[in-house]
């Protein structure tokens, strides 16, 4: 079952990624019920068919609770020969992470530790722009594929505009903003390793830190909550924060999204200039959006229908809010899952 199903998923992406000018794109999401797996493509640059020619990274996630080791290793192994007959691809080509129960002893989520030293890197193309991945030593491969679509709202909306990336990771809004001809950017993360990641991106795409585009290694809660310096305002900010962080690094014992986002964006709103907007998401499955804690003057609205890829069967992998000031709903209407969603302003 799984390997027809990667098969005719292979078929039909592969024609809607070289009209997207993408090589990499979420290709299974657990399909079906015996098989919770995720897995993505990373296709090769440079190759006549990369849709074909490429790697995949399979992520295994818990089935049951009481499968004991012995009939998780043939399940694995069953499921990793089908991935391979469904992709034609060798066991080379294939990269398998698991996502069980995966936290520390203080109840963090472990996807940006690092998980071994291969340094299994390649390249990808999104939208004209190139980004480095590393298929084999994190969680996750430094590239999130379902903030896509907001990436090349960014893109589009950037000439001339002063850019904020907060929680950068490694800075692909910010490579898109400068791809799409912002004027200054500024990419804030508190992670070394992430932030020498951006600049290789910058680099694959011809570009440099200089005084108009910097990178700035601190914890973006203390940062934002010392409070814009002089006319340091920015026209458009762009916020993914973790959803929850008790990194001995950060000045608060522990963030976490649904508790403490009021603050959050009370702090962001300060930093965005007459006319700005913030793209503001997160993947907590228990978030709400406080709308009263909303900061003054700032209208708030949910574009989570068409930040979600096409390729992505999760619709609620993430929500996104686009916030304005003074911006006010022109009208309602109901979308497909019976949410509430105001239309595009």
């Amino acid at each position: 079952m799984l390997a027809d199903r990667l098969a005719r998923r292979m078929k039909h992406l592969a024609k809607w990624a070289r009209k997207q000018d993408i090589t990499c794109f979420r290709l299974y999401e657990r399909d079906i019920p015996e098989y919770p797996i995720v897995i993505d493509w990373f296709g090769d640059l440079g190759s006549e068919d990369p849709s074909r020619e490429g790697d995949a990274v399979a992520w295994f996630h818990e089935r049951r609770r009481d499968e004991d080791l012995d009939e998780a290793l043939a399940y694995r192994r069953a499921a990793e020969a089908e991935i391979l007959s469904g992709l034609d691809i060798t066991r080379s080509r294939l990269f398998t992470k698991y996502r069980g129960r995966q936290r520390s002893g203080h109840g963090e989520r472990l996807q940006y530790e690092k998980l071994e030293s291969r340094g299994e890197v390649k390249f990808v193309l999104e939208h004209g722009s190139r980004f480095e991945i590393n298929l084999t030593d994190y969680l996750d491969v430094g590239l999130f594929l379902d903030h896509r679509p907001t990436r090349l709202a960014v893109r589009q909306r950037a000439s001339g505009k002063r850019v904020l990336n907060l929680f950068a990771y490694t800075g692909a809004f910010s490579v898109h903003a400068r791809a799409g001809g912002a004027a200054r950017t500024t990419t804030i993360d508190m992670s070394r390793t992430y932030l020498e990641w951006y600049e290789r991106n910058l680099g694959l795409n011809g570009m440099i830190l200089d005084a108009d585009h910097q990178a700035i290694r601190a914890d973006c809660l203390q940062w934002l909550e010392a409070g814009p310096q002089g006319e340091d305002r920015y026209d458009i900010v762009i916020c993914d924060p973790p959803t929850f962080s008790n990194s001995k690094r950060m000045k608060a014992d522990s963030f976490a999204i649904d508790r403490d986002h009021p603050q959050l964006l009370d702090w962001i709103s300060r930093f965005v200039a007459p006319g700005g907007e913030v793209f503001f998401s997160t993947n907590s499955r228990s978030f709400d959006l406080d709308m009263t804690k909303v900061p003054s003057g700032f209208g708030a609205h949910e574009i989570s229908h068409r930040s979600v890829p096409e390729d992505f069967r999760n619709r609620r992998i993430h929500r996104c809010w686009r916030l304005a000031e003074g911006w006010k709903p022109k009208n309602r209407r109901r979308t497909d899952s019976g949410d509430q969603d105001q239309v595009r302003d």
